[in-house]
């Protein structure tokens, strides 16, 4: 479904898709309930910083959203609680009011297990709805509200993260299993002829607003890294006072780091001769061959810059991966944590999984573009400002969730998602 909220395939009314449809959202769901297995109730209530939100909003707001949007209006509904319309809406201003962002730690009350409850009820009306007779529009806002909780299932684990690494006895959100590694391979670079090429989602299958229309666009010839940036590649640029060095640095790159004091990626620390970094696992060392993360836009331009090269546009790693099958380590995985590349004969590795990819691309619309109508118009639109595009997905990214015109897009200064490096070159 492109967000038009018109199916474009008929069987999406038929009995068998809705079934599936059902199926999905007993699947989508039961996995969010068991990222929070690992929790503790005090663990549900935190939120580290603005831009984060705990866990237990994440849990509410993606309930409302299919009560707001799939339940509300429809005959026999009545809203669970009058007062989660305002408390849980994210930014939907069509819909109304919103608690402020910054702080949604504040909410003890509803509580935790009042939460669970409300997630429960709505269950049991989706359930009964998806059992009965339903219109296509109204599966297509169900098939977006799962990939709108999938992309919260992904926001909930690097929100924790970001909690956890604050508190000074490093807890780990799990420890049940050891970190593996191997050596990467070398960094080769993969050539493109460029020329007009087709972009942009078509055909059938999910796709958000955002990823369309297709349309043609002009590349240059270039050549993409065929590995992400390890941290053992941006070790050596710390260690050649990479942050120190304005000239590797955007302007607005240099202040965020004087403001900031940021001296190393995200989680990273000195421990001795050597370094550490923290992960949903715990602390460890840093392994040099897994990919960098937790770097923001202007880390990883600075970085490019350092190496002789430069960040990747979003259509040059389109259509380098658009052949490629969705494959590598997700959330599905259940690493928890970037791993090395594999050895290859030279040709694109990690193109999904492990570490979202920066781009270069600022995150506009596509010509002819038309955010839809109403209060889901604001999903994706009204943020095509002063946000840079990332591809690929992540560790924590659901495999289902991800394909290889997905548009992620976050502010240049971003590090607290699992962001890395890919290097690209002009021919």
């Amino acid at each position: 479904m492109q967000l038009d909220i018109t199916p474009r395939e008929s069987a999406r009314s038929s009995s068998h898709s809705q079934a599936l449809l059902a199926r999905t959202y007993e699947r989508v769901r039961g996995t969010t309930k068991r990222l929070c297995a690992p929790l503790s109730t005090e663990d549900y209530v935190v939120q580290s910083m603005p831009d984060a939100s705990p866990i237990k909003w994440h849990l509410a707001h993606t309930t409302w959203f299919f009560e707001t949007f799939v339940l509300k209006g429809r005959p026999g509904h009545r809203p669970h609680h009058p007062a989660y319309e305002v408390l849980f809406n994210s930014y939907y201003n069509a819909v109304g009011e919103q608690f402020p962002r910054p702080r949604r730690g504040l909410l003890t009350r509803p509580t935790v297990a009042e939460i669970w409850r409300y997630r429960e009820v709505v269950d049991a009306q989706i359930g009964e709805l998806l059992a009965g007779t339903v219109d296509t529009r109204t599966l297509a806002v169900v098939e977006l509200g799962l990939h709108h909780e999938q992309q919260h299932q992904e926001l909930m684990l690097t929100d924790l993260k970001h909690a956890f690494a604050q508190n000074p006895l490093a807890p780990a959100y799990r420890d049940d299993r050891p970190q593996t590694s191997q050596a990467s391979p070398p960094l080769a670079f993969v050539p493109h002829a460029g020329g007009v090429v087709e972009v942009g989602h078509a055909g059938r299958g999910f796709a958000f607003d955002n990823e369309g229309p297709r349309h043609e666009t002009l590349l240059a010839p270039f050549a993409l890294g065929s590995r992400l940036t390890t941290a053992g590649d941006y070790l050596a640029f710390i260690e050649d006072d990479g942050y120190r060095r304005p000239e590797l640095w955007l302007s607005e790159g240099w202040a965020f780091l004087e403001r900031e004091a940021v001296r190393a990626p995200l989680y990273w620390s000195k421990a001795g001769d050597g370094w550490e970094l923290f992960t949903l696992r715990g602390q460890r060392p840093l392994d040099p061959h897994e990919p960098v993360t937790h770097v923001s836009y202007y880390e990883a331009d600075a970085f490019a810059r350092w190496a002789g090269a430069r960040l990747p546009r979003e259509h040059e790693l389109e259509v380098m991966t658009r052949p490629l099958p969705v494959a590598g380590n997700f959330l599905d995985s259940d690493a928890l944590h970037p791993r090395p590349a594999g050895h290859s004969d030279g040709a694109i590795q990690q193109a999904f999984g492990d570490c979202w990819t920066w781009t270069m691309s600022p995150y506009t619309p596509y010509p002819g573009f038309r955010a839809p109508e109403g209060a889901l118009g604001e999903y994706n639109g009204k943020f095509m400002c002063n946000q840079h595009v990332l591809r690929g997905g992540s560790c924590v990214s659901p495999a289902s969730h991800l394909r290889a015109t997905y548009r992620n897009f976050f502010p240049a200064s971003a590090r607290w998602q699992f962001s890395g490096i890919r290097l690209a070159k002009d021919a």
